[in-house]
């Protein structure tokens, strides 16, 4: 552990903890084994980092894990109060989690991407550099949201076409993909397995319940196209 670091009080590390330098640590943070975390990273606090998953007896998605990878946190991360990052959850450099989001393992969060307050990230997830998932909204277990995406508050995504009764639904969760420079309205509610195409826009409130093609602006439940975006909003025009 280095001879900078700053850790407030009532701090729990665990075994082979990798700590960086001029990290900062607040206090009743808890760190489990093996986390690895970046130079200048801050960990404010009561935040909990490398959480193992629970199961519940009934659980339809969770299987018993019997190991998995440390938590890895980059260089320049900022993880806000009481913000849950569980184990095997790798974030890049300058990742911004604010206070009481929650990242699930198996989650890659890539570089200078923004995770707002309140948001939860489920497992298996992918989401790309520089996007910004605003205060309240949910990513499903298994999505990938590409670079520069944008998700207002209170945005829903789905997984499970079965709402959870039939034995049919076992195996074929499946969430969204949000690709390249693709925006979603607030309130928005995007179906499970559905794809927003590159610069894709879903405007507030939506509910989607097919796939949006690359710079087409839909809207209405369920969502229609409405217009074509306007090219001085394309992403490449930027």
């Amino acid at each position: 552990m280095n001879q900078n670091l700053r850790m407030g009080q009532h701090v729990v590390i665990g075994e082979n903890v990798t700590i960086g330098e001029d990290a900062v640590i607040g206090h009743h943070v808890v760190i489990y084994d093996g986390t690895v975390i970046g130079n200048q990273a801050v960990i404010h606090d009561h935040a909990v980092i490398g959480k193992k998953p629970m199961k519940a007896h009934n659980s339809a998605t969770t299987t018993n894990q019997v190991y998995l990878l440390p938590t890895i946190i980059g260089d320049g991360c900022i993880i806000g109060t009481s913000a849950i990052i569980y184990a095997n959850a790798f974030l890049e450099n300058d990742v911004f989690v604010a206070d009481l989001a929650t990242i699930r393992e198996r989650v890659v969060i890539r570089e200078k991407t923004i995770i707002g307050r309140g948001v939860a990230v489920e497992n298996d997830c992918t989401i790309g550099a520089n996007c910004k998932l605003e205060t309240n909204c949910y990513i499903c277990a298994f999505s990938t949201l590409e670079d520069h995406v944008f998700v207002a508050p209170c945005v829903v995504t789905t997984n499970d076409n079965y709402l959870g009764r039939t034995k049919e639904r076992f195996g074929k969760f499946k969430g969204v993909t949000i690709k390249k420079g693709g925006r979603i309205g607030a309130n928005a509610t995007i179906l499970p397995g559905k794809t927003i195409e590159e610069d894709g826009v879903v405007a507030a409130g939506s509910i989607v319940t097919k796939d949006v093609k690359s710079k087409e602006l839909v809207a209405g439940s369920p969502a229609r196209k409405i217009r074509d975006v306007s090219p001085d909003q394309w992403l490449e025009n930027q």
